[in-house]
């Protein structure tokens, strides 16, 4: 597939960036000092994550200094020819799957002591497979986190940041813990990183279990349903066990599938209601303001799975709206890219996003959004003006609801 389009000369159409790009999952907090170059970027808005105990405060930063206002919301979707617009900031705040071991679950096991006190280690060999015999490793890791104390701080965050998502959030079955020895050689582009991430670090045999991951998963889902807050999810050679893990949030909850002939049988009646929902009433599914235990609005990001699942994600029973985002990064490189391409095309055109998935901000961010669009509007056929409207409309819907 081509990187870019062209007209009929062979020459590259002009992107319209004045229409207005929605980053729908990145990074940035990773490499702080990127946040100097947020103003002069060409997308109108970024969505960027958290994933740890070190970037939770930095993302509140980025927020403060460039965050998205009420008064701005009305205008999202205007066309900024000329305007000076600058880019704005939607701040998510959640703990990543690859880092689930550096929470306990306080609900069901004692508080870990400090460094080297027997109930971290304990926990630690409980959650890492296989339960690891290198007392030593084990020293270096980080004294666990109360998940209750983590929930707690981010429902103060999501509450200051009205706008504010839930994630990066998820399940991951490949990834391995990373060394976390401090004497671990980094060059020079690496050490202007955030830390606590696993970029330059050797990997152990060491992952985190599956339990374990759900459990730090479901308490995070749980709190932005209850504070009705869309959530951006990662899945990694998981696809089933996530679709279990965010269903059992909405069991009980689902919508009445209602047939076609009972639907075609009840428009036909005198007394028939005109504005009820297809699948059951608007009060039962529709009502955002009530607390519930799943999320209204969820995107699988950078989505790897194949096409078959979607149809479990989209199937009309389902009470929460499911978006796929796709980035440059992880879809579109030339072992995947075919899979990606397959499941673009099954997927709704309201449901797709767009995203760099970049850990700095500035041209490059800017460069993998475009790229990523461009190839998204290619699979879809879609003119890349009309492209852009559609994927801005659905970045609004995720994050605002309708």
């Amino acid at each position: 597939m081509e990187d870019q389009d062209q007209d009929e000369d062979g020459r590259v159409d002009e992107f319209p960036w004045h229409l207005g790009l929605f980053d729908a999952h990145c990074h940035p907090t990773d490499t702080a000092s990127s946040i100097t170059s947020i103003p002069m970027m060409k997308a109108k808005a970024l969505t960027i994550m958290a994933s740890r105990q070190q970037d939770q405060h930095l993302v509140a930063n980025f927020a403060d200094a460039h965050g998205l206002t009420g008064s701005m919301v009305s205008n999202l979707l205007k066309d900024d020819t000329a305007k000076g617009v600058q880019c704005q900031i939607i701040p998510s705040f959640g703990w990543h799957p690859w880092f689930s071991h550096q929470i306990y679950d306080d609900r069901v096991s004692h508080p870990p002591e400090s460094a080297g006190g027997i109930h971290k280690l304990d926990h630690y060999k409980a959650v890492i497979i296989p339960s690891p015999s290198d007392s030593e490793f084990l020293r270096t890791l980080p004294d666990p986190r109360p998940l209750s104390e983590f929930i707690a701080q981010t429902r103060l965050y999501l509450e200051k940041y009205p706008f504010a998502l839930v994630g990066e959030i998820g399940i991951d079955r490949s990834f391995r813990i990373p060394e976390n020895s401090s004497e671990v050689n980094r060059d020079e582009t690496e050490s202007v990183l955030t830390p606590g991430g696993r970029e330059g670090k050797p990997l152990t045999p060491y992952r985190v279990h599956m339990d374990h991951q759900r459990k730090i998963l479901t308490a995070q889902l749980h709190l932005a349903g209850e504070l009705s807050r869309p959530v951006s999810v990662h899945g990694v050679a998981a696809h089933g066990i996530l679709f279990d893990t965010l269903k059992a949030t909405w069991r009980g909850h689902e919508k009445l599938v209602i047939s076609k002939r009972v639907r075609k049988r009840r428009a036909s009646a005198p007394h028939s209601r005109p504005n009820e929902d297809e699948n059951g009433s608007k009060d039962e599914v529709l009502d955002a303001r009530v607390a519930k235990p799943f999320p209204p609005r969820i995107c699988l990001h950078s989505y790897s799975g194949p096409p078959g699942p979607l149809k479990q994600y989209l199937h009309p029973s389902v009470p929460a709206t499911i978006f796929f985002s796709f980035s440059e990064l992880v879809n579109f490189s030339s072992s995947v890219s075919s899979k990606a391409i397959d499941v673009i095309k099954e997927i709704p055109d309201d449901r797709l996003l767009a995203e760099s998935d970049l850990h700095c901000a500035g041209e490059r961010m800017d460069d993998l959004l475009e790229r990523v669009v461009r190839k998204i509007c290619q699979v879809k056929k879609w003119p890349l003006e009309r492209g852009i409207k559609q994927l801005a409309s659905n970045w609004v819907h995720f994050v605002f609801g309708e």
